[in-house]
């Protein structure tokens, strides 16, 4: 999945614990933008006192897990598979494995790493991230007052205005997606005088 394309992810950091045949595993989830904030989060709740930090991440294209030591396939992959099973993209998960006497089994292990991160991120608030571009608004001076209120209607943030000779200049961002609709829209109301153009 590209940054071009909507993606489902994480709105706020999450945490869930949970006790499984005396062993404790506490789960941190998190929206990471890039494998460095994916590693910085891993580093930031790693605790080396733990018998086990094994996470996952899913960025776009890139994942990566690890097992931390727990048989192979047991920790790392379940914790993806609860990743993609709610459908998130750039987020990464972090279930800490406190050793409580009892060994559970490669099905075990895997159940609980999995139901965990799963059960975290069913929790967790989510949020759809929408693809978003700049864009540059010139609408003539006498329409500003008429033609601001199309542009705020489409979800434009206004980032910057400039004052040309003829008229006012906004650079603005709103989703992509918008963009054909706003430029419908000041075309229509200002009898094709206002315009909108894409900076990307």
């Amino acid at each position: 999945m590209s940054r071009d394309e909507a993606f489902r992810t994480l709105a706020e950091p999450a945490g869930y614990e949970e006790e499984i045949k005396k062993s404790r595993f506490v789960c941190y989830a998190a929206r990471a933008d890039d494998v460095e904030e994916a590693n910085a989060f891993l580093e930031s709740v790693r605790d080396l006192q733990a018998t086990h930090n094994c996470w996952a991440y899913k960025i776009g294209d890139r994942y990566r897990f690890s097992d931390d030591g727990e048989p192979g396939g047991t920790a790392g992959q379940p914790i993806l598979r609860a990743i993609e099973g709610h459908g998130l993209d750039y987020v990464v998960v972090v279930v800490t494995r406190y050793y409580g006497g009892i060994k559970l089994g490669a099905g075990g292990l895997a159940r609980a790493y999995g139901g965990v991160a799963a059960e975290c991120l069913r929790r967790a608030r989510t949020l759809e991230v929408r693809p978003r571009i700049r864009a540059v608004v010139e609408i003539p001076y006498a329409l500003s007052a008429k033609l601001y209120p199309l542009v705020v209607a489409a979800g434009a943030r206004v980032l910057g205005e400039a004052y040309g000779e003829r008229a006012l200049v906004w650079e603005v961002e709103l989703e992509r997606e918008r963009l054909p609709a706003l430029e419908q829209a000041l075309a229509d109301a200002s009898r094709g005088e206002a315009g909108v153009r894409a900076l990307e």
